[in-house]
Formats: C-alpha cells, structure tokens, sequence
C-alpha cells in the first residue's frame, strides 16, 4: 500500500520503518504456514475450523477494545475524523460477528460456551484488555489496532492473488479480509498512525518506543495464533 503523502516517497514513515527493521517478524505473521497452506489449496479442514471457532471468540474480544479506542481518540486526538474513522471498524465488526455465525453454521463449528480459548487466544485477548486502560495512550493503543488489521488483509489479500490455488469454499473468507476496500480501510488507519507517530517522535520519545513494543507483540500474538489454528502447540 502506498503512503498518499506528498512527501511519500521522498521519507519513509515510521510504520514502514518499523516493517522493514523487524521484516522476519512481520513476514512471519502474513505468510504464515497457516496462510500458504490456503493459498496453495492444502489446508486441512480441521485447521480452517479451529480458526474460525477461536478468531470468533477473539473478535468478540476486539469490540470493547475498538470501543476504548473511540473514547481515546475522543479526548487524545488532534484530529475529529480520527473517531469516524474508527467507528467504521466498529460497524465493520458487528458485521463480521454476523458472519462468523453464519460460517460457523456451514462448517458445523459450535460457537457455544464451550468454545474455550485455548491458550495463544487467552492470551492475545488479555493483551487487547492492557491496552484498554486509561493510562495507555491513544497513539500506542492505535498502533495495535492498526496492525491487527493490517497483518489479516496482507495475509488473505494473498490468497487472492493471480494463479493462487485457494480453495472455493474458503474464497469468502478470503475475499472478507483480503478485499480492496479493506485494504483502503487499513491505509486510513496506517496514516493515523503515521500522523500520531510522526508527533511522537518530535515530542514523546518514550510513547514512540512502546508503540514499536506493541507493534511487535501484535505480530507475535498473530504468530502463534495461526500456530495455534494449525494445531502447532510448539511455541518458536
């Protein structure tokens, strides 16, 4: 994706700096195993519903936590539209609950109260639930959510790509993630978070470093969840 700055491509930002000086990381997160196994057609079954029954859990997660956030922005941001922005994932997310529901249903996962959490899940969830404090700053907290968007449209955008093998029935759940107005969505986000970044780093150095903390432990959580949905319970 683009940085739509004028200046874009004479400077890189702060967030395509932090891609590149941590590429392993973030390479592993989108072309995860889990993510070329649907790509080349070869995913299991029972890896595709593993993910489903936990991302859905994990989901219902995210919604207070994108919440926080659009009070964060509401007192923290220099700029209204940061809350209009955000609110579009909120919506995005009811949505997305629906048709979890749906899916579930077509693949006989029970999203009951015994769908337990397994733990990568537990712990993800409980990252989310830190960031939702008041003394977490709305730049360090956007940061996350930034990156946990951004890291599912790079991964299933690739599984839409030119001569990929993905499987028909996983073609929607692809198209969910991986689609052109998703990775719009993504960009509007990434400059938010260039915009706060860029502020920090003239200002507030140590918000600066612990926005690039939360940045990697969001790639690592994404890591071991996909690890998780395939059933690798080795920790790397």
């Amino acid at each position: 994706m683009e940085d739509k700055g004028q200046n874009g491509a004479q400077k890189e930002g702060v967030v395509d700096t932090w891609k590149n000086k941590h590429r392993m990381l973030w390479v592993g997160a989108t072309r995860h195993p889990m993510i070329l196994s649907i790509s080349d057609g070869t995913i299991h079954p029972s890896a595709f519903k593993r993910w489903l029954g936990q991302d859905c859990i994990f989901v219902r997660a995210l919604v207070p936590f994108v919440g926080s956030l659009i009070v964060k922005a509401w007192k923290e941001s220099d700029d209204s539209s940061d809350v209009d922005t955000i609110l579009r994932g909120m919506a995005a997310l009811n949505d997305e609950l629906d048709w979890f529901k749906k899916e579930a249903n077509k693949w006989g996962v029970h999203l009951s109260e015994m769908l337990v959490p397994q733990k990568p899940n537990q712990e993800y969830c409980r990252f989310l639930e830190n960031l939702m404090g008041p003394e977490v700053e709305y730049t360090v907290a956007l940061t996350a959510y930034w990156a946990i968007e951004a890291v599912y449209q790079e991964s299933f955008a690739l599984c839409l790509e030119e001569g990929t093998r993905t499987p028909p029935e996983l073609e929607d759940t692809c198209q969910r993630w991986g689609n052109e107005a998703f990775g719009k969505y993504c960009s509007s986000l990434k400059n938010i978070a260039e915009r706060r970044l860029k502020k920090a780093s003239d200002d507030y150095e140590d918000v600066l470093k612990k926005a690039e903390v939360v940045f990697l432990r969001v790639l690592e959580h994404e890591i071991e969840f996909w690890n998780m949905s395939r059933g690798d319970t080795q920790h790397h």
